[in-house]
């Protein structure tokens, strides 16, 4: 595991001389699982049981893992939950655990299974990735022994973490990450530090995290521009919001916001809009899947840039707020209206025309819009918004957006709920935005829920233009900004789920004991 603490300067070092006789490409897997879950119950389930359930998923991400391998895949990334699901307490997630070492032991626990107890889950991953040559990643739960008198120690001795293990092409473990960033999972604990995790293979260095983590800038943001990763590993349990949150809109757009391929597989769930995955380059998806129709699986190929930081065939860094800082803003429409996209309150301005120039601004903000259309849908309406401020019910993450969106209804009070259908086309578009953050990415979603690889670009002075033509038809177009330092404490930073359960407990019974001494 490489730490914070390593010197930039020898990580530079070190991934020049990696380099050195290294491939340019290589054949990259993901695969969508459709996740077999357990039965719901309330008591934690035999540690058996608990097996025959993983071992029953663990057969299907074999054949996808040999299938892979068959057609030259070098590494495959399976999804977060993919062995036994997500809906678990403390207690009932407990028997799918197993003690997950640190890879510095130089393990293949599919040659020495018992070396670190009952590891029968990591020695059949290990196994898989030797018997078929390939890198595997996938994600299960970690239990990690404490000293029950360490105040932050949980009731069962037991520290519980959501994982990420990766085994090389001889079964090795080379890496382990543990989610810093929970969503909705009282079954884990948070470790006390983001973990920054890479490893190097003779096809580029990589680095690891799982799905919420990719809203933060530790540990994403961090691998890239501090370690220097060319692909990132993301398995997830993504559920779908729209307008701006589907996996593949943001998934591809994050890859090119930070000029870096990602590597994407989710669970398959259509029942909690869980679906999308795809692997994605800086200059646009190579691959992606959205099923919303079946509960069937999916294994997606495609050949990457081992170093796209370095090839000339993808773009240079952005200055997102050159252009719409040095123009006069386009005419503010007097009708601006407020309306919601997941509680965030965003300033709404319609697009009356088939074709013309808007701003919209809301506080330091300002989004500015040329547009023209084909033929405009009297049945559909456009607006352009602005948002910048604390996101949600949380009001954790500081975001600010630019969007091009289509209304649910002709009704301008549906603007900003979901919609996944469109009929009018854009002949052109130009959108900027006075963002105050360097992280901004570039979204493009078509109807039926559509990527639009090779049709838009996003030029140096910050502006998401269309190119070759018109777009299919448009759901929206959105810079997604997210600016970091501005983004509020996050309560469970350093601390564990239990760790606070028990402060808070303790503090309680401190305030009672006072009561008590009081009224003596």
């Amino acid at each position: 595991m490489v730490t914070s603490s390593f010197p930039t300067s020898v990580a530079v070092f070190a991934l020049i001389t990696l380099q050195v006789g290294t491939q340019d490409s290589f054949i990259a897997a993901v695969y969508e699982h459709a996740v077999i879950l357990p039965n719901k119950t309330e008591t934690p389930v035999s540690q058996e049981d608990a097996l025959n359930l993983m071992n029953k998923n663990i057969d299907i991400l074999e054949r996808a893992i040999k299938q892979a391998a068959e057609q030259g895949a070098r590494i495959i990334v399976t999804p977060e939950d993919a062995l036994y699901g997500w809906k678990f307490t403390r207690e009932t997630v407990f028997p799918y655990l197993e003690d997950i070492p640190d890879p510095q032991v130089n393990w293949i626990p599919c040659q020495d299974p018992h070396r670190f107890g009952h590891t029968p889950v990591q020695a059949r991953l290990s196994c898989l990735a030797k018997n078929n040559s390939i890198y595997v990643l996938a994600n299960l739960g970690d239990k990690k022994p404490c000293n029950s008198r360490d105040s932050t120690c949980p009731p069962n001795g037991y520290f519980q973490y959501n994982t990420n293990v990766v085994y090389n092409t001889e079964g090795k473990l080379v890496a382990r990450y543990h989610k810093y960033h929970l969503y909705s999972e009282p079954q884990f604990d948070v470790p006390e530090k983001p973990e920054l995790v890479t490893f190097n293979t003779t096809f580029g260095r990589f680095g690891i995290f799982t799905c919420f983590d990719i809203f933060f800038y530790d540990p994403g943001v961090t691998l890239v521009k501090d370690f220097h990763v060319d692909t990132i590993l993301f398995p997830t349990a993504w559920m779908n919001v729209l307008p701006l949150l589907t996996a593949i809109e943001f998934h591809s757009a994050w890859a090119m916001g930070m000029r870096v391929n990602l590597l994407v597989a989710n669970a398959h769930h259509v029942s909690l809009n869980m679906t999308g995955s795809g692997i994605y380059a800086p200059n646009g998806p190579k691959v992606y899947h959205y099923d919303m129709k079946t509960e069937l699986g999916k294994i997606l190929l495609s050949e990457v840039d081992s170093h796209p930081l370095s090839s000339l065939a993808y773009p240079t860094a952005v200055n997102w707020n050159a252009y719409a800082t040095t123009i006069k803003p386009f005419p503010v429409q007097k009708n601006t209206f407020i309306g919601f996209i997941s509680r965030d309150g965003f300033n709404f301005t319609e697009l009356f025309e088939n074709a013309g120039n808007l701003t919209v601004c809301q506080k330091e903000l300002c989004c500015h819009l040329s547009y023209r259309m084909l033929q405009k849908e009297e049945n559909e309406v456009y607006v352009l918004g602005a948002f910048t401020g604390l996101h949600g019910r949380r009001r954790r993450e500081y975001w600010q957006v630019c969007t091009m969106l289509k209304c649910r209804t002709t009704n301008l009070t549906t603007c900003g709920r979901p919609v996944e259908t469109a009929s009018t086309r854009f002949e052109m578009f130009s959108l900027s935005g006075t963002f105050g953050t360097e992280y901004v990415f570039p979204e493009v979603l078509l109807t039926e829920i559509h990527l639009s690889p090779g049709k838009f670009e996003v030029l140096k002075d910050g502006r998401l233009v269309n190119k070759n033509g018109s777009s299919g038809p448009i759901l929206t177009v959105s810079l997604f900004g997210r600016w970091y330092t501005k983004d509020s404490f996050y309560s469970s930073c350093g601390t564990s789920n239990s760790a606070i359960t028990y402060l808070l407990i303790f503090i309680l019974l401190m305030i009672i004991a006072l009561q008590n001494i009081v009224m003596v």
